[in-house]
């Protein structure tokens, strides 16, 4: 494989101490050994493989996901379980001016598709997630800010004054926000083991351990090794996003570009410390930042909080990204300056250089297809895309908006175009001020 940050990123160091890893024993997927042989193949057990691989096997395609670590090692398995909309970082008037009216219109309504398509499957397949909040809300981080929430929003949900919140449970220096009735949260490794059981419910296979590290075309379709096995599929589907390789296949070079994600999770909160920092809802939040922070109260009273911004990858890296969280944790809820944050961990999110998700074709490998790049917000859309992947393969209207569609084109710099962060968070950071 040829990926772009150093090999620490790919290893357990950033997702040690994951909290959802305490919540629900992983499943005893097999390792692939020998010859396997299948209708589709597809790269990537997460939230997007495995919704491909759910609606695939329910309408008698057989479907064998190689997962590369153990089942949820991936993003999927240490986000912030947040099912909200989102998925491109496009603002609607940018979207607009980019691709019209009516493809902005269609692209919003895909986003809230997204949320309805992961609340059905909770219920169809009786799924558990811990699922809390009505809908998300925005919180303002400067009078500056609230004003330009006021004018994006218009009438689209509830704005809520500096003044309300206190009383609606949002105990902390904000200016304001604005709630969105769609989303809601959730435990992410419980919903990915529950769409996982349900796969496998309906035949489709599942492998962990068993990195894909060729694909070669062959007589039928292609052949797919990993260490210790092979598989011989029709279709190759790959829904690798933060943690894809720059060979797997090759048009993916420089196509995807991801960026670091830390989360944290303190003790239970009592009751009396709930009340010292005003914060009482369950509702899943983040604020105005470029640079966001999001948070919410678990079921559990344990409260969770994340934020981008971690540029380079090495344990005195990873060290130092953990330390900005917990003291922009601490500033923003200072009443909580001195409880225990029981566990903390980072991921890999994935932009496209459009700024939009990308499922479809590959470009010259007939029977090859792809989906990433959710921008952070792969709950909902990730699942969403799996879906459109399934009907892809199956010959079916995968119901896509356009902007989804286009193939996203390369970022400059290559392998390095990590370079590319640095300026470009310095000055969202500014922008922030």
């Amino acid at each position: 494989m040829k990926r772009i940050y150093p090999d620490y990123t790919y290893g357990n160091g950033p997702r040690a101490d994951c909290w959802w890893d305490e919540t629900i024993v992983a499943p005893p997927w097999p390792v692939l050994a020998g010859e396997h042989h299948t209708d589709v193949a597809i790269i990537g057990g997460g939230f997007t493989g495995m919704s491909a691989a759910l609606h695939l096997a329910e309408h008698g395609v057989h479907a064998t996901v190689l997962e590369a670590g153990t089942p949820a090692w991936g993003a999927s398995g240490r986000n912030g379980g947040f099912c909200c909309l989102g998925g491109s970082k496009l603002s609607s008037v940018a979207m607009v001016r980019r691709f019209g009216a009516d493809a902005a219109t269609e692209y919003a309504q895909a986003e809230v598709d997204a949320v309805a398509l992961v609340a059905e499957l909770l219920d169809r397949h009786r799924i558990e997630a811990d699922t809390h909040s009505h809908g998300e809300t925005i919180l303002a981080h400067s009078s500056r800010a609230m004003r330009r929430l006021r004018r994006a929003v218009g009438d689209a949900g509830d704005v809520h004054e500096a003044n309300d919140l206190p009383g609606l449970g949002f105990g902390g220096r904000f200016h304001g926000g604005f709630t969105t009735p769609v989303g809601f949260a959730l435990n992410p490794r419980k919903y990915l083991f529950g769409l996982a059981r349900a796969a496998a419910a309906a035949g489709a296979n599942l492998f962990q351990a068993s990195p894909a590290e060729s694909i070669q075309r062959a007589s039928g379709g292609y052949v797919l090794t990993t260490p210790a096995g092979l598989v011989r599929a029709e279709t190759v589907v790959v829904c690798t996003n933060g943690y894809s390789s720059e060979d797997m296949p090759g048009w993916m070079a420089g196509r995807y570009l991801p960026a670091q994600s830390t989360v944290l999770v303190t003790r239970p909160l009592t009751g009396a410390e709930l009340a010292a920092q005003g914060w009482t809802t369950e509702q899943m939040s983040y604020d105005t930042r470029n640079l966001l922070h999001y948070f919410r109260l678990m079921p559990d009273r344990r409260f969770l909080f994340g934020m981008r911004g971690g540029l380079r990858s090495s344990a005195g890296a990873e060290a130092a990204i953990r330390r900005t969280a917990m003291r922009d944790f601490r500033r923003m809820f200072p009443a909580w300056g001195t409880v225990d944050v029981t566990h903390m961990w980072s991921g890999m999110v994935c932009f496209s250089q459009g700024m939009t998700p990308f499922v479809g074709p590959v470009p010259g490998q007939a029977g090859m297809f792809a989906g990433f790049a959710y921008h952070g917000n792969g709950v909902a859309m990730g699942t969403y895309c799996g879906r459109a992947l399934a009907r892809m393969v199956m010959g079916c209207d995968p119901e896509l908006p356009h902007p989804v569609s286009l193939p996203p084109q390369r970022f400059p710099l290559g392998r390095f175009r990590r370079a590319l962060l640095p300026p470009a968070y310095a000055l969202l950071a500014l922008a922030d001020l």
